[in-house]
This record gives structure tokens, C-alpha cells and sequence, in this order.
């Protein structure tokens, strides 16, 4: 097992050098002067003030100098410097991650749960009219991208019937009008989070069920329901660990623009601002953020794949 989790590792190494890369000369291989772009091409500066700055970002250096600079820079924790809002880009992106993360983290949280039992259920239960009516609207919500569910929710809880704040995490800050505020832009991840896994749980189980080890359990006189949730809801719930590690970035994006869509105060409204200003330091630190986070999914996947799978250990140990 340690072997293929070194080689994983040693591939994620290599994934986050190559994102490391792209952010690196994304803004040194575009059209124009390197420095009006760092500082917005709004912003006019004499060719005075540009040579100045040329060489405090020390952009008059050779490629491999600014390279192993830049380095030395992430690895203080040192993502640039955005001239548009007059901050450092790393305190500004730590300042709203933790609020990205807790619609994510909450919604994903919520949509897994509830989407692995009620998928385990459709698919046992595949011949009930209840099964059917519950695939076939997963089937649909599934079909709309989150912004647009998001669009949706908005208009009609917030803007038709008023039963939910038009924007922000809270007015006061404390747990219940944080809970009031998050309630539907986590209620929209959510609902999205949980129809894809319900989809996808339901067609593994309707795989294990048709297996042997059922049938075999169901004859020792084992109780139906330790059969559906002790044995064949733990097998069947491999493809999901799959499915999140490819899912991550989708979800996150997804919560980026709900945050957009709510007003919220993370980094989808941070996203939304540097797109306007054309701020490309804080665009290429929330790349390599939210590019690293993604790194991450999929390494912990691959973690909880091996403990989950005991074939994927006996295979590592050979």
C-alpha cells in the first residue's frame, strides 16, 4: 500500500508543479508589459514608473531567477500583491476562505449523507412507483447547473415570497442569523450535491443487489435492512469516493457562484470583483487556491479508497 501511495503522492507533486507553473507564466507570456497587467490596464503609469517596478517585482531578472524567487515567495505563504484593492492577495483570500468553505463543507456534508442513503434505498427499492418518482427528479434537478438552481431559489424564496435575506453570511454576527442567511444558498448546494450521489449510489447498488453475497446474507437470515446499509451500502458507496475526488472543483465552483448570486462575501464575490478590475494577482492566487483544494480532494480520496477497499490494500502489500 505504501508504495502506491508514494507513487499518488509523487503524481500530485507533479500536478501541483505544473498549476504552480501556469500561474507563474500566465502573466509573463500575455500581450503588453507584464507590470500593466499586475496592476490592472486601467491604470496609467509613465514608462518611469514601470521601469521602477520592473525592477522592485524584479520582472528584470531571467525567467529561472524569478522562477526560484516566486518559489521562495508561495512558500512563505506570499501570493502577490493586488494594486486594484491596495492588499496583500494571501490575507484576502484567507480573510473569505473560511465562509467558502463552510457553504461548501456544510452543503457537500448534507448532500452526501442524504444522497448516499436515499440513493442505497432507490436502488433496492428500484421497482417502486416512490423509487422511480425520486430518480426522475434527480434526473432532472441534476440537469441544471448550479447557478441557474441558484437563480431559480433566488427568485422565488428570496425575491417572490421574501422568506429569506437578499444578501450576506449575517446582520449580527452570531449563530442564528448566520443560520438564517446560509439556509438557502446551502440549501441550493445541496440539493444539487445530493441528486448527483443519489443518481450514482442507486445504479451501484442496483449492481451489488444482483451479486451473490446478498441473497447469501438474506438466507443466514440476516435483518434486510443490516443487508442494505451494513454490506451492500459499503460496497456500493466505492464509485462515490471516485466521483468526489472528480467532483470537487465542480462543487466549489458551483458554491463560488451561488456565492455571486447571494451576495455572499467569499471568494465567489472576491472571483467576481478581480474579473471586473482585471486584478490578475488576485486571479492567479485564487487559481492556485482553489487548484491545490482540488489536489487535495483527490488525495484524500485515494486515501479513504485504499482503507474502505480492502482489495486496494492487498494489492498495495504484493
Amino acid at each position: 500500500m505504501n508504495r502506491i501511495l508514494a507513487r499518488k503522492i509523487v503524481r500530485y507533486a507533479v500536478s501541483l508543479l505544473i498549476v504552480v507553473l501556469l500561474v507563474f507564466l500566465l502573466p509573463r507570456c500575455m500581450p503588453g508589459d507584464p507590470v500593466q497587467c499586475l496592476v490592472g490596464e486601467d491604470v496609467f503609469l509613465t514608462q518611469e514608473i514601470l521601469d521602477a517596478v520592473t525592477v522592485k517585482l524584479g520582472l528584470d531578472l531571467p525567467l529561472a531567477e524569478q522562477f526560484r524567487i516566486y518559489i521562495g515567495n508561495l512558500l512563505t505563504g506570499d501570493l502577490g500583491y493586488s494594486y486594484t484593492r491596495h492588499q496583500n492577495v494571501a490575507e484576502l483570500i484567507w480573510d473569505r476562505l473560511p465562509w467558502t468553505l463552510l457553504l461548501t463543507g456544510v452543503s457537500m456534508l448534507i448532500g452526501y449523507t442524504f444522497g448516499i442513503i436515499a440513493g442505497t434505498w432507490a436502488g433496492w427499492m428500484a421497482e417502486r412507483k416512490m423509487s422511480k418518482i425520486l430518480t426522475s427528479f434527480g434526473v432532472v434537478v441534476s440537469c441544471i447547473p448550479p447557478y441557474l438552481l441558484g437563480l431559480i431559489f433566488f427568485s422565488v424564496f428570496v425575491y417572490q415570497l421574501g422568506w429569506f435575506p437578499y444578501k450576506g453570511f449575517y446582520t449580527t454576527p452570531d449563530l442564528p442569523s448566520v443560520v438564517y442567511h446560509m439556509a438557502l444558498p446551502v440549501l441550493t448546494l445541496a440539493l444539487f450535491v445530493f441528486v448527483r450521489n443519489m443518481i450514482i449510489m442507486r445504479g451501484s447498488v442496483l449492481t451489488e443487489k444482483n451479486q451473490l453475497y446478498p441473497q447469501f446474507a438474506k438466507s443466514l437470515g440476516i435483518p434486510r435492512r443490516k443487508i442494505i446499509y451494513g454490506h451492500v451500502m459499503k460496497n456500493a458507496i466505492l464509485p462515490i469516493l471516485t466521483h468526489f475526488a472528480i467532483d470537487f472543483g465542480f462543487i466549489l465552483s458551483g458554491a463560488l457562484f451561488i456565492e455571486i448570486i447571494f451576495s455572499l462575501n467569499g471568494l465567489g464575490r472576491v472571483m467576481y470583483t478581480a474579473i471586473l478590475n482585471l486584478d490578475y494577482p488576485v486571479l492567479s492566487g485564487l487559481f492556485l487556491v482553489i487548484a491545490v483544494m482540488a489536489i487535495c480532494a483527490n488525495m484524500l480520496a485515494d486515501i479513504l479508497y485504499g482503507f474502505i477497499d480492502p482489495r486496494v490494500k492487498r494489492g498495495d502489500d504484493q
